[in-house]
């Protein structure tokens, strides 16, 4: 009768001889030794937070599908930016919410130095002197398309908006703007507004470059909270990136490098950690992302349902930037996180 047997298998050599007696897990047994060895740490000095511009007073508006995101007028946004100092983040970045009335197809409010987004920035700068305020130069926020650049028979003007940019960019350094940072995607506007700001006597405000922002699918809750959701026709993709690609994605940096850009920004963020490690491993440049709405909005929908554990994830996707190479994030966790950071 044939008779089942178990094979045993007796390995000819021990762990320690085929590890050569490295154990890599030995730095990991106890919470002092992994503090110890951790490659990458997380700071509030990485934090931007963007913030949401409404008109109006005292005027709190939810942004439905960025839970926790809301629309703040001038003096709430003033309060908040009292509560970034205390927590010490080092910079906030605004973006308008401007009313329809205001918006044509040339996006003509954005050269009203009394538009929101320069009131913002002169009230925050004179109630919160000591914190870094972040400005765009894209008219998306200000054209009753949805485009970031001027619309001509169907077609975004390059010059043209590159020349509107530029101007918009003097009116938000005089209202105190430290580092503006057009996100339009339109070619040669780093080196439009670096010599308009030059030229006007603001040589020492800073250029962050929306060097490679990519025609993405996580930009919708974004969109919802500047109220351009409904109005956009058709795509931006003959102006942003295509997602594809990466070694366009370095020749656009090389080029907004070229042009007189202070620093780089990767937009989205983690479905780019590639395109971050390579611009930080080849150009060696302050680079910083943007953890965009979507982003934010899939890690709070997935924590609401009990999937995931938000807080932890929140914390490793901002971790993955810092791996990554990222010297600082835009994010919309920053107030939350800088909480967690001070203990």
């Amino acid at each position: 009768m044939n008779r089942m047997h178990t094979a045993r298998f007796t390995p000819s050599r021990n762990v320690d001889e085929i590890t050569g007696s490295r154990r890599l897990r030995r730095m990991r047994r106890a919470d002092w030794s992994r503090r110890l060895v951790q490659e990458n740490r997380l700071t509030v000095d990485d934090l931007i937070w963007p913030i949401f511009l409404a008109e109006g007073e005292n005027r709190r508006e939810a942004v439905a599908a960025m839970p926790g995101v809301f629309r703040l007028s001038v003096d709430l946004a003033v309060k908040e930016a009292e509560r970034a100092a205390r927590l010490g983040i080092p910079a906030l970045a605004t973006f308008p919410n401007v009313d329809m009335a205001l918006r044509d197809a040339a996006g003509s409010e954005i050269l009203n130095p009394e538009n929101l987004i320069n009131r913002a920035t002169r009230a925050i700068k004179a109630a919160v002197p000591e914190i870094g305020v972040i400005t765009d130069g894209a008219l998306d926020p200000f054209t009753d398309h949805g485009h970031d650049g001027i619309l001509r028979n169907g077609v975004i003007v390059n010059d043209e908006t590159v020349a509107t940019v530029a101007a918009a960019a003097v009116f938000q350094a005089q209202a105190g703007a430290d580092i503006v940072a057009p996100s339009d995607m339109m070619d040669g506007r780093i080196g439009a507004v670096r010599d308009a700001l030059d030229a006007a006597g603001y040589q020492d405000v800073a250029i962050m470059s929306y060097a490679t922002k990519f025609a993405s699918a996580f930009y919708g809750p974004y969109r919802e909270a500047i109220g351009t959701q409904g109005l956009l026709k058709g795509d931006k993709k003959t102006y942003y990136l295509d997602h594809a690609n990466s070694d366009e994605a370095m020749r656009e940096i090389e080029q907004d490098l070229a042009e007189g850009a202070d620093m780089i920004m990767v937009k989205p963020g983690l479905p780019y950690l590639d395109i971050i490690r390579r611009a930080k491993d080849e150009f060696a440049m302050p680079t910083f992302a943007y953890q965009v709405s979507g982003e934010y909005a899939m890690i709070e929908a997935a924590a609401a349902n009990g999937w995931i554990d938000g807080e932890k994830a929140m914390l490793e996707s901002l971790m993955a930037f810092k791996r990554a190479g990222c010297d600082g994030i835009l994010t919309y966790f920053a107030p939350r996180v800088a909480e967690m950071l001070r203990g």
